[in-house]
């Protein structure tokens, strides 16, 4: 079956499905086919997004990861930091004024400065910046007490039919700790009490290879100390997760939705073994079902879902999406309830006002994909090869292609290679959390972009990856894999070192 015809079928597909929704009438709204392209159009993108089959060279345009929007500046430190090339002069203000937003320190209210006022009460940064530092991916903390990039969700599954009705018709995605909220807040505002501390305990496990070589990886367990208003509830599961690296989400959203969709096989019909399936969420400001594509568990529609949910639980903000100036604080909190908030009339009705959330949404679309490094070296073409044969390139799919009707031109009709499907599988017993999250179970996790992997240390300062950091390298982040990826980690496990190695190095490029 072709990509037009399977993307046909998976829309009817969900269509009968989510026509069942509690109110009889609500209907998944990507019913048809790319409308923004002629069927000359969509028989160039179904050529140009083919698979490789040629490893002897690189494929056209495969150094620009962004496409037109690919940042061609030298690698450094501050490679994940640039604005797409592409957008206006205007448009290069609007992405100054995000990022100096995007870096602002806010404080505790009340406060003389006004307009930074609002932090928390309860919080775990107090800056977007402090999680993703340089625009890069967080870590759990190593040799200090640093735990800013990183915190734990709190949520257990629907235990009552109206629980379940909820959450099947996307009105929530799970059930927060009814003392604690939706997620751990280690730090608080002078005088109030932080809610509790994380700790991690990691139990090291090695691994032999079909060639003898060992690799150690190590498993972690997770616990909360000094809990401030007693215990956990009972059916509260703690999940943790670090900040993902910020490069090319303008992009992602721009993914027409019937493409991600082609890619869905939650069934497994063809027998591969791959059966992920899509995220349907709400969209935070219209309140109707779409696509999920942002966030660990794919949560999140929209760019500024994820960021209006970074504002309230992370940093304690109330935004015109999600108004409440107390950020995750409980009714049963009333502490945290009874603070000042840092709400000025003059400025608006919410801490962190339009174009607050306009501007922060903006930098957080538009910051660049650097360009891929040594596409054409033989040993980057080795490992690509051996990425594709063991099916890598299932699950994290290379290319494709965005909507002409993009919302920024700059970004429309780009050929665009994040090695992502932006679906969610099931990775195994190894990686579950025993978090669902709406349509991702306690086993599943979106398939993560691995564009920009490869530039890790250069940005961020370490190489930890998935969800947790409990990986150290590229090596063990593979050996993680279970589940629909339990047959690739397998034939990663019983390559030789050198194709270990070239495809480590096909990974670096990336």
């Amino acid at each position: 079956m072709d990509q037009r015809a399977l993307a046909l079928v998976l829309s009817i597909l969900l269509t009968c499905l989510l026509s069942t929704s509690s109110t009889g009438q609500e209907k998944w709204p990507y019913q048809d086919l790319r409308e923004d392209l002629t069927p000359k159009d969509q028989a160039r993108v179904a050529a140009v997004t083919r698979p490789a089959g040629d490893f002897g060279k690189a494929e056209p345009f495969e150094a620009m990861s962004a496409g037109a929007a690919t940042s061609t500046r030298a690698i450094d430190a501050d490679a994940f930091s640039q604005f797409s090339p592409g957008i206006t002069f205007s448009q290069q203000e609007e992405f100054k004024l995000g990022n100096a937003l995007f870096t602002k320190l806010w404080v505790a209210a009340p406060s003389s400065t006004q307009a930074s006022d609002g932090l928390g009460p309860l919080y775990n940064a107090r800056s977007c910046i402090s999680c993703h530092v340089k625009d890069g991916r967080g870590h759990p903390p190593e040799g200090s007490n640093d735990r800013i990039s990183m915190f734990l969700r709190l949520a257990r599954s629907p235990e009552t039919q109206e629980e379940r009705a909820l959450v099947a018709d996307r009105r929530v995605l799970n059930f927060p700790d009814p003392i604690y909220g939706a997620q751990l807040q280690d730090l608080a505002v002078p005088g109030l009490a932080a809610e509790g501390s994380m700790q991690i305990s990691y139990t090291e496990e090695p691994v032999r290879l079909k060639d003898g070589t060992t690799v150690s990886l190590r498993r972690p367990t997770y616990s909360v100390n000094g809990l401030a208003q007693g215990p956990l509830a009972a059916g509260t599961i703690l999940s943790p997760r670090i900040a993902p690296a910020m490069i090319g989400l303008g992009l992602i959203e721009a993914i027409p939705p019937q493409d991600i969709l082609a890619h869905s096989d939650p069934d497994d019909r063809d027998g591969d073994g791959i059966s992920g399936k899509a995220a349907v969420v709400r969209d935070h400001v219209t309140g109707k079902l779409a696509l999920g594509r942002f966030g660990w568990k794919a949560q999140n529609a929209t760019i500024r879902d994820q960021t209006s949910a970074a504002f309230s639980g992370d940093l304690g903000l109330s935004t015109p999406d999600r108004p409440d100036p107390y950020g995750d604080c409980t009714a049963q909190q009333t502490d945290c309830r009874a603070r000042a908030n840092g709400v000025q009339p003059r400025l608006g009705d919410t801490e962190a006002p339009d174009p607050v959330m306009d501007l922060v949404t903006f930098y957080s679309g538009h910051l660049a994909v650097p360009e891929r490094r040594d596409v054409n070296s033989p040993e980057v073409l080795k490992g690509k090869q051996t990425f594709y044969r063991l099916g890598c390139a299932s699950c994290h799919v290379p290319k494709f292609v965005t909507s002409r009707s993009a919302s920024d031109p700059s970004q429309a009709f780009q050929l665009i290679w994040p090695y992502s499907d932006f679906l969610l599988h099931d990775m195994g017993e190894g990686l579950a959390d025993g978090q669902t999250v709406g349509d991702a179970s306690g086993r599943e996790w979106r398939t993560a972009p691995l564009w920009g992997v490869g530039l890790t240390q250069t940005v961020s300062k370490h190489s930890f990856f998935l969800h947790d950091g409990r990986a150290r390298n590229l090596t063990e982040a593979i050996l993680w894999h279970g589940g629909e990826a339990e047959k690739s980690r397998n034939g990663f496990a019983a390559l030789e070192a050198r194709e270990r190695n070239a495809l480590l190095t096909f990974l670096e490029s990336l």
